[in-house]
């Protein structure tokens, strides 16, 4: 039973706490409601509003537009208005053209018809004139009894002989006028053409001196019994001097390039210590290789320099190789290149092309270069050379006319052998040895005192210039002129010398008086 009725109370709790919850929610559910339809009110209330404020801004933007397109259409009315009067305008312009067109048209017209009877009465009165013409050649010739082609020839023939006479006097004049000027003008030209060029004057020697750090150096250059020196001399082909002398070792050869070598390859070893016969001829055929290539480069340079462009290769590795060759103690290459540079000066001068006037000056002294043909003077191999290698004719008679060798046939000839004059003749410039130098100026001194009529003789400016002083009792004027020129080509036939020679005559006449 307590459990009947403990069930029974249950079960009324529960229910009656479900009917509690029924009545709550029922209560709820009705504020809700009354929630939810407040909302809706005021969100229709809102959705008018905006609805209200959109259609307002709507009207506003159209008003806007519509204001704008008015304008744009007026504007655009304003426009085809405006492009309608000026078409107008053109229209009304056009019209007055073509009636000036027309009108000129007629005056054309009426021109074209006066020049025709102009011309007709032209043509009559230039009949009438030919015929007066002929009757009066008629006349005349039957006065004269020649015929008009005759009378013309002699008068023809007398016009040209009087013509030729006029002009035989100014060709006099202008040659007379010339002779005074030329050597003003030849020596103003050539001073000019030396002050614009200042080269270094570059004096070459037969020897090197290889400078050593103390003997121990010098024992292993000669190696035992000597066999490291001569194997050097023999690769080489240079003499090489050891002697007393502290710290240095003399190269001794004629040719530069092999000294060169030889200075090189002994840099070289002692730089490297490994010193005997296998590395020394090893270390000699490299440093023969690289100067190959060090004297194409310096032919190369050399032309860029002067500006000297499509040069043949063998000729550019010529002109590199006159680095190591010399004329009386002058460098080669700074010889030739010291020619080129005046003949271009001297050519822009005369208003020749500058380029070839370099170009054979560089080339000039080309056939000094090579060993074979020395029985060929340098000049006609040096020419031949070229000639081989494509060279222009003006170019080669250059080179080949410098000594004279060959008539010169352009003007590029005597500007090559002036400047190569100017460039050998420089104080400084070459160097001769003492007793050949002494013995030239005595030579030079006793071919002029072997004259008659001379006193004395001297040879100054280095053997450049031979003053000969006769006696005005057995010399007159007249032979003093003819005793320059003689004892002038008895020097150039007979004797060998730098440059040129300069023969000078001086008679003097003194008359003495005592007054007692």
């Amino acid at each position: 039973m307590e459990i009947l009725t403990i069930i029974y109370i249950a079960g009324a709790l529960i229910a009656g706490i479900v009917a509690g919850f029924l009545i709550a929610g029922s209560r709820l559910n009705a504020s809700a409601k009354k929630e939810k339809e407040n909302l809706i009110k005021e969100a229709e209330v809102k959705s008018e509003a905006v609805k209200q404020e959109k259609i307002l801004q709507a009207k506003e933007k159209f008003f806007q537009l519509k204001s704008e397109h008015d304008k744009a259409v007026q504007q655009r009315n304003a426009q085809i208005v405006q492009a309608e009067n000026r078409a107008k305008q053109k229209e009304s312009e056009l019209g007055k053209k073509l009636e000036e067109i027309n009108r000129k048209d007629k005056e054309l017209e009426h021109l074209k018809s006066q020049a025709a009877q102009q011309i007709e009465v032209y043509k009559h009165r230039a009949d009438d004139m030919e015929k007066s013409h002929r009757r009066q050649v008629d006349m005349l010739e039957k006065i004269s009894g020649l015929r008009a082609d005759e009378a013309k020839a002699q008068l023809v023939e007398s016009v040209k002989a009087e013509a030729k006479t006029q002009a035989m006097g100014y060709v006099k004049d202008i040659m007379e006028e010339a002779k005074l000027t030329a050597n003003k003008e030849a020596k103003k030209l050539i001073l000019q053409t030396i002050q614009r060029v200042a080269t270094e004057t570059a004096i070459e020697n037969s020897i090197s001196v290889f400078h050593i750090e103390g003997d121990e150096t010098k024992g292993r250059i000669i190696g035992r019994e000597g066999r490291n020196i001569r194997a050097l001399e023999a690769a080489t082909g240079v003499e090489i001097i050891v002697d007393d002398t502290p710290d240095a070792i003399t190269l001794s050869c004629f040719d530069s390039i092999r000294r060169e070598i030889c200075r090189l390859a002994l840099h070289q070893l002692v730089t490297d210590g490994r010193i005997h016969p296998a590395r020394i001829e090893e270390v000699v055929e490299k440093t023969r290789k690289m100067l190959e290539e060090e004297i194409i480069e310096t032919g190369k340079r050399t032309c860029i320099d002067l500006g000297i462009h499509g040069l043949h290769p063998e000729l550019i590795r010529m002109v590199g190789r006159m680095k190591y060759r010399s004329s009386y103690g002058q460098n080669l290459l700074q010889h030739s290149r010291e020619v080129a540079n005046l003949c271009g000066i001297m050519a822009s001068e005369m208003g020749l092309n500058p380029k070839i006037a370099k170009r054979a000056g560089l080339l000039h002294d080309i056939g000094k270069v090579p060993d074979n043909e020395p029985e060929l003077p340098h000049a006609l191999l040096g020419m031949k050379l070229a000639e081989q290698y494509k060279e222009k004719p003006e170019v080669l008679n250059a080179i080949g006319a410098h000594h004279d060798e060959i008539e010169m046939t352009t003007l590029y000839s005597p500007i090559i052998q002036v400047c190569d004059a100017i460039s050998g003749a420089r104080p400084g410039a070459r160097r001769e040895i003492a007793e050949q130098y002494m013995k030239r100026l005595k030579d030079l001194e006793a071919l002029a005192l072997s004259y008659d009529g001379v006193e004395k003789t001297y040879a100054i400016q280095a053997g450049r210039e031979v003053r000969v002083i006769v006696s005005s009792e057995k010399v007159n004027d007249a032979r003093a002129e003819q005793l320059a020129f003689e004892i002038s080509q008895r020097i150039q036939t007979e004797m060998t010398y730098p440059g040129q020679v300069k023969v000078t005559v001086i008679r003097e006449v003194r008359a003495t008086g005592y007054a007692k």
